[in-house]
């Protein structure tokens, strides 16, 4: 075993990468990076029946948006290849039939209609039916036939499973980096499958033997597979390989918003919130679910968020680019207990990243959207127009609903903003500001500032009424940044025709 830090990321291709699963990626990556090691992708499909069609690429099309870049594995290769299960299916069974020999496993011959009739016979009795070491004596299996007929099944080509056998009465110990010392009973456990009727390991052999020929140094993962871990300890141990067997941590699970269960697959879109990093249309049903990327969140964002779920900095800082989550990360700082998802707190990071992009950047993503409405603009005037509204959105696509006055005079005014700030003798006051805009040099905010307030010093009015109702004629709306840089920016001949269009439609109001 190398004593290089060496990780890895292994999904089952079964579906999207919920956030919870892009959560432990990101750990794994955070921490091979802060110990200058290495991050694996391996495809974990050797239950082939609940494989989905485009999960794997999904998987890996997610980490590369979330910049969880990966040194070894599926798409990148490396010197462990292949990195998909299904392609080392080889691999798997001498293992099996190596503990076999060594009294650690046995094959099992029980049919899945005598195993459903056991569970049901034990419902009726209101008890929980498990293939232990309680009852193996009276199955049908290896331990209990003789070894000819055992042969004689195999050589006919009868179907079996291959069972990993528990010990009893033993306490097996793991000492987590993240719970510490966790005891396990190992009469409570059961003998589970290692090996498969259709040829192929099920999870628990093929993660336990790859990481081990993949020098896995930490093995890092949810919080759901504490409870596999006594049984993958004994398998390290019963495969000769204890004193190579790499380091546990258990990340705390992703809670609903109300902190009232695991956030699960369901929840996104049901709650009103995206789960999964990137939008999944089920090949099945053709049911889409929304995604983070198509949400219109920024990727930093997104994965700056998910790195506070469940890991404490132990400062006040939140915000944190990838260098920064790298060189501050440690497992010491993850949690036991689970942290609360907060689509409102989720908002707030794409907020503020959204404040920290540059004008140019922000322009770059509304030039499309300009274009998609036929509207000609360069970029350097998006840029300004970004300058002057970026504070009010939380993400790209409200630049549009936040600035398009800019480009269109308003098609309809708000009713609410008609209501407060359109009066009686608006249409007046506001006929008066016509000849001061056509006369205006030079066409500048400051210099339009200086003529329309000294305008309304002379004339007594009060600045609020004629301020309010000459944004309402030009924004449509009481929104906007500073009136007078509206109209510098939208030019003279536009400023007067929306006086004029907006006195002759809200005098008929």
């Amino acid at each position: 075993m190398t004593n290089r830090v060496r990780v890895r990321f292994a999904p089952s291709p079964t579906g999207p990468l919920h956030i919870g699963g892009v959560r432990t990626a990101l750990y794994n990556y955070l921490f091979a990076k802060k110990h200058h090691g290495d991050m694996i992708l391996r495809i974990e499909d050797t239950d082939q029946v609940r494989l989905v069609g485009g999960a794997e690429a999904y998987i890996v099309e997610s980490l590369k948006w979330c910049g969880i870049n990966y040194n070894e594995g599926v798409g990148v290769g490396g010197p462990h290849m292949p990195y998909r299960q299904s392609e080392r299916k080889g691999i798997y069974k001498q293992y099996a039939l190596d503990l076999i020999e060594k009294n650690f496993a046995y094959y099992a011959f029980d049919t899945s209609e005598e195993l459903d009739n056991l569970r049901k016979s034990h419902e009726a009795e209101k008890k929980t039916f498990q293939y232990d070491q309680k009852n193996r004596m009276h199955l049908n299996n290896a331990l209990t036939l003789p070894e000819a007929k055992v042969q004689e099944l195999i050589e006919s080509g009868a179907p079996y499973v291959i069972r990993l056998k528990i010990p009893e009465n033993e306490k097996i110990v793991i000492n987590d980096l993240i719970r510490g010392e966790v005891i396990f009973d190992s009469c409570l456990l059961d003998d589970k499958v290692i090996f498969k009727s259709d040829g192929l390991p099920t999870y628990h052999l093929a993660n336990v033997v790859d990481d081990h020929l993949m020098e896995i140094s930490h093995v890092i993962r949810g919080e759901e597979w504490l409870p596999s871990a006594p049984l993958h300890i004994l398998l390290y141990r019963y495969l000769g390989w204890e004193n190579e067997m790499p380091q546990f941590a258990h990340l705390p699970l992703l809670l609903k918003p109300d902190g009232n269960g695991k956030l699960s697959k369901r929840d996104g879109d049901r709650l009103g919130f995206p789960v999964f990093p990137l939008r999944w249309t089920d090949p099945k049903s053709g049911e889409i679910s929304s995604g983070y990327r198509e949400s219109d969140y920024i990727p930093e964002a997104f994965i700056n968020m998910l790195a506070l779920l469940g890991w404490n900095p132990g400062t006040e800082q939140e915000i944190f680019t990838m260098d920064q989550l790298i060189e501050s990360f440690s497992l010491e700082r993850v949690g036991k207990s689970g942290s609360k998802f907060s689509p409102e707190k989720a908002k707030w990071f794409n907020h503020q990243y959204i404040q920290m992009k540059s004008d140019e950047e922000l322009a770059a993503l509304f030039m499309p959207v300009l274009e998609s409405k036929n509207i000609k603009a360069t970029p350097a005037f998006a840029a300004k127009i970004c300058s002057l509204v970026k504070e009010r959105i939380t993400f790209s696509h409200e630049l549009w609903d936040q600035a398009s006055y800019f480009f269109t005079a308003p098609a309809e005014y708000d009713a609410k903003s008609v209501k407060d700030r359109w009066k009686g003798d608006s249409a007046k006051i506001l006929s008066e500001m016509i000849p001061i805009v056509k006369n205006a040099e030079p066409f500048l905010a400051e210099s339009l500032k200086q003529q329309v307030m000294d305008h309304i010093s002379q004339k007594q009015y009060s600045l609020g009424q004629v301020m309010n109702a000459f944004r309402l004629l030009l924004v449509g709306a009481s929104k906007g940044p500073d009136l007078f840089i509206i109209m510098e920016l939208i030019g003279r001949e536009e400023t007067i025709s929306r006086i004029e269009n907006g006195i002759a439609r809200l005098s008929v109001v």
